[in-house]
């Protein structure tokens, strides 16, 4: 690690999942020698999934630059890919950043924001495929690298992700100590936390679920990927 602090900026908005945001940040702020920022648009409080508020974050606009940037995932994502003034700022910092890295649907945004064009990335598996709407090649793995750019797939798989960001910033011996410190162990009641583990029941009934929003989603997807055709030509 070098003397001068790593700096790793999560870019968040309202509605967003929050333990997409909460199960990186606990890994990732204990990185060596770090610095971890907290941003939105706009700054100030922001009201996640479920009434959480993350209070007091910074205006992303007011970020010179950032080793690391994570955008996580929520139901509101390919809302949020349609926010110019939000995808403009993650385009700016991607630009000089070391790693670019998303979880679950936020992958959406970088992608939104033209930065996985031909490249490999995870997402929640209800909404991978969306991905294609903007040039990415959807990966069911839970954990996905491309050159520099790092993506989780759903949720939990944020823990996953932010465990190989630690050992790829700071080294293996530093991610398994932490491993052991934060006893990270899972063990789920239930395993069926896949697609191709959950049973036809379960899996229809959450499919069900998520359809109710895939036609407005799917539609917002494809607007910020026509808006990016526009802007680069390709997709």
């Amino acid at each position: 690690m070098s003397a001068q602090p790593f700096v790793t900026v999560f870019a968040i908005y309202p509605n967003l999942t929050h333990l997409d945001f909460t199960g990186p940040h606990q890994v990732l702020c204990r990185l060596p020698n770090s610095q971890t920022i907290i941003a939105s648009r706009d700054g100030g409080d922001i009201v996640a999934e479920g009434g959480l508020v993350i209070g007091q974050t910074v205006r992303l606009a007011d970020i010179p630059r950032c080793d690391l940037i994570c955008v996580p995932g929520g139901m509101t994502t390919t809302e949020v890919a349609l926010d110019e003034a939000f995808v403009g700022e993650i385009r700016r910092l991607a630009s000089g950043a070391k790693y670019i890295t998303s979880v679950c649907t936020g992958s959406l945004i970088l992608g939104a924001a033209g930065l996985l064009q031909g490249k490999r990335a995870a997402c929640h598996w209800a909404w991978r495929g969306m991905l294609t709407e903007f040039g990415a090649i959807p990966d069911e793995a839970r954990v996905v690298r491309d050159g520099n750019i790092f993506t989780g797939g759903g949720v939990t798989a944020g823990i996953d992700f932010a465990f190989t960001m630690f050992a790829e910033i700071a080294g293996e011996g530093y991610a398994k100590a932490l491993t052991l410190g934060l006893e990270y162990a899972p063990a789920p009641p239930y395993a069926c936390g896949r697609p191709e583990l959950a049973d036809h029941e379960t899996l229809s009934r959450v499919a069900a679920n998520m359809d109710k929003a895939m036609a407005q989603r799917l539609a917002e997807a494809r607007e910020a990927g026509a808006r990016l055709t526009a802007q680069t030509g390709t997709a």
